[in-house]
């Protein structure tokens, strides 16, 4: 009787780096592109948008950004954005199963966000090429399934035709189908998409994604299973947090739709789930989410910032991205696991939103608003200067 070879993982040491190793050597070495406290300071002193292209050619946007004859923040942007694709299109073209799977994963976000923008400009009538043009490039589809999404009908016939005849062939079409097949259960198919808020449709699908996502790093084990199932577990209390606070002044804080409507909406994992999530479904107003959060000393640091109103410059959004990039620096220099390549994504984005806050700031002549970001990978970070003192004592 012969032994079964034992199972291994994305993050088991003797077969990682033979599967895997050259993709993470890419992404490793991507690191070095990320701006450093220098360039931050550089560019906080510019005067205008000119001084601030001319500090960026020295760094790694340097090429992405030659062929702009004048600097916008939205040029910017998008400049900024093109080129994390490029260079996450490539990590994808090195990659092999399990780790291209994974990445995918992480384009399914996007590809909702993509479907969202156009279902709430076909709403209001907007042009489908400038929607279009505002989608993200990482959750792109075909251009014919593009077209297709604003062409259905606004009648309940129409919204299930949009999901058999375009989004059915997109990785984005179970969670549409998981939504609808939801909708349909509550007695709701011909309000869907029509009556109901575009944000509501985008958090459930959101949701389904965050859970599909964990279910599928679990599957994966090992140290991949440990860090992104940690990060996938903030990002699902983030957003039942988010969900809550936005809901008040809204239907959905509504005595008799706070267990219904909004309690669905909450992904189902996560340090809140299910007592901190179960309690999220009673609170009415701000005072008694307070006081839920309290009950979780992860989230009841983040909830002080939110109570003091800002008083120290900061809000509770700040607050989160401080907290997601501390958590995305530490997985990055993990090793043996996938969950570096979701990091050097969603880092590239928080230095993205950087980029464009400090662009605004100056084209508006608001330079006392400046240093509101939060640099990747800074030496000045809070969580590094703590330990920093730490070590001096």
């Amino acid at each position: 009787m012969s032994t079964p070879a034992p199972k291994s993982t994305p993050g088991d040491m003797s077969s990682f780096n033979i599967l895997h190793g050259f993709t993470e050597a890419l992404v490793r070495g991507m690191r070095s592109s990320f701006l450093a406290d220098a360039d931050y300071h550089h560019m906080t002193q510019c005067e205008t948008l000119d001084d601030v292209r001319l500090n960026l050619s020295e760094t790694d946007y340097g090429d992405a950004l030659a062929d702009m004859n004048t600097l916008i923040p939205t040029g910017l942007q998008k400049a900024a954005v093109e080129k994390l694709v490029t260079e996450f299109q490539y990590l994808r073209t090195q990659a092999i199963e399990p780790l291209s799977t994974f990445l995918d994963f992480i384009t399914y976000e996007y590809m909702i966000e993509n479907v969202m923008l156009l279902l709430k400009g076909t709403l209001s009538g907007r042009d489908i090429n400038e929607l279009i043009a505002q989608c993200h490039p990482l959750g792109m589809f075909k251009e014919s399934t593009m077209r297709s999404i604003p062409t259905f009908d606004s009648t309940p016939r129409g919204y299930q035709d949009l999901y058999q005849t375009v989004l059915v062939d997109t990785p984005v079409g179970p969670y549409f189908s998981l939504f609808l097949q939801e909708t349909a259960g509550r007695g709701e198919v011909s309000n869907v998409l029509e009556e109901v808020e575009i944000e509501i449709i985008k958090s459930s699908l959101i949701k389904y994604w965050i859970e599909d996502f964990a279910n599928f790093v679990n599957c994966l084990g090992g140290e991949t299973a440990n860090i992104m199932g940690d990060l996938l577990k903030v990002r699902a209390d983030t957003n039942a947090i988010n969900i809550t606070l936005n809901s008040f002044g809204t239907p959905l804080n509504e005595p008799a739709m706070r267990a219904s409507d909004r309690k669905r909406l909450y992904p189902a994992l996560g340090h809140l789930y299910p007592a901190g999530t179960s309690m999220l479904a009673d609170v009415g107003d701000e005072d008694e989410l307070g006081r839920v959060l309290e009950l979780f000393p992860q989230y009841s640091s983040i909830w002080n910032v939110h109570a003091a109103g800002g008083s120290d410059g900061k809000s509770i959004d700040d607050a989160f991205y401080e907290r997601d990039v501390q958590m995305l620096e530490l997985a990055f220099e993990g090793q043996m696991h996938f969950g570096a390549f979701y990091a050097y994504v969603k880092l590239k984005e928080q230095e993205i939103r950087n980029l464009v806050w400090i662009s605004e700031c100056i084209l508006q002549q608001q330079k006392e608003e400046i240093h509101k970001f939060v640099p990747v990978f800074s030496f000045n970070a809070p969580w590094r200067a703590g330990s920093k003192k730490q070590g001096g004592r």
